[in-house]
């Protein structure tokens, strides 16, 4: 019989489960619920407020699915750490944890690889494995707080992975993450990064999270977008850009536009231009980033000098331009690249 993983259950579902599958009261799954998300413990036996019958069904009946550290990068140059988390299956995805000034943040995966095939990035070689549950996602954030010894106060889903294209379990795992029998972190302080998947951008706006949206753009015409990102091919910009319209007129939430400076390919001042002129009249910020070096890819970032040019010439068109802050650069191995490495190794072993 397959055991119910407990930690993916938002609080209703869980309720059911404990009323219908082991004939419990309601109020045993608040108590439950709150061992897992609040007090976040990884044994049954530790819910010492359950009686030791009911411990023992769970047991029988259910499982808190483990999250443990393969890998742990301590930057030396700032707080920056990075984390390769094992799952139950022997898959790993990868984790960054960044200090700020209005407390630490955590970036996590969403997906045990990527099929999106973004051509600059290191997550998509190989594909798709699986989708993360809702319990492996919060699972990353306890095991790396249980690690640094405190609580993140902001959460960025940008790791390896699609969030939308793993839209039911991230819904159920924003949905616990918010719960205030859960971890209680306000959705106002959650990213959700996404290269450009419509139907599920209409979907979540839908919702209205209150989360900020961020989008993978990183070309403002067609043409350069399709050779980077296969997804505009799908969704072609005129598409993206009038669901990112229609996501601001009835969310009121600004959105973010992720734009990664690729050298020869996408920094020039005509794609500065083209960018302020697709974005024009937009409340919206953009985040410029310069590329990460993947090994496997021909992509070489812009130098500093042509950041800063592009930088301006966004400024002087009116558009609301940062560069992102580099933190941990000493173990800034490209998003996925630490995974990959040690599939590699695995699999020479």
């Amino acid at each position: 019989m397959e055991k119910t993983d407990l930690l993916s259950l938002p609080l209703p579902r869980l309720t059911q489960w404990v009323t219908e599958e082991l004939g419990e009261p309601g109020f045993r799954a608040k108590q439950i619920y709150q061992w897992l998300h609040q007090k976040q413990v990884t044994e049954f036996s530790a819910m010492t407020n359950l009686s030791a019958a009911l411990r023992g069904k769970l047991e029988e009946k259910a499982v808190i699915a483990p999250v443990s550290t393969v890998t742990r990068l301590d930057s030396h140059l700032d707080e920056t750490r990075k984390f390769l988390f094992s799952l139950a299956d022997g898959n790993c995805v990868e984790t960054v944890w960044m200090e700020y000034n209005h407390g630490p943040s955590l970036c996590i995966s969403t997906q045990v690889g990527c099929r999106q095939g973004c051509r600059f990035c290191a997550s998509t070689l190989g594909g798709l494995v699986r989708s993360l549950t809702a319990g492996e996602m919060l699972g990353e954030i306890y095991e790396a707080q249980r690690q640094m010894g405190k609580a993140i106060s902001s959460l960025v889903l940008m790791g390896i992975g699609e969030p939308l294209d793993n839209f039911e379990n991230v819904m159920d795992f924003l949905e616990i993450l918010s719960s205030p029998q859960g971890q209680n972190l306000s959705l106002r302080h959650v990213s959700l990064s996404t290269c450009g998947l419509v139907p599920e951008i209409r979907r979540l706006m839908e919702r209205k999270l209150g989360l900020t949206l961020s989008i993978s753009l990183h070309a403002a015409d067609n043409e350069t977008r399709d050779q980077i990102m296969p997804v505009n091919r799908r969704y072609p910009i005129e598409e993206l850009m009038a669901v990112c319209r229609e996501y601001f007129a009835v969310t009121g939430r600004r959105i973010s536009y992720e734009y990664a400076l690729i050298a020869g390919v996408n920094d020039d001042m005509d794609h500065a231009d083209e960018l302020a002129a697709l974005l024009r009249g937009q409340n919206c910020h953009v985040n410029l980033i310069p590329v990460n070096p993947v090994k496997e890819r021909d992509t070489k970032r812009s130098s500093r000098q042509q950041i800063q040019r592009f930088v301006e010439r966004l400024e002087q068109r009116g558009l609301n331009a940062t560069v992102r802050r580099e933190l941990g650069s000493d173990i800034s191995a490209a998003c996925g690249q630490l995974r990959r490495e040690h599939v590699s190794q695995s699999q020479q072993e």
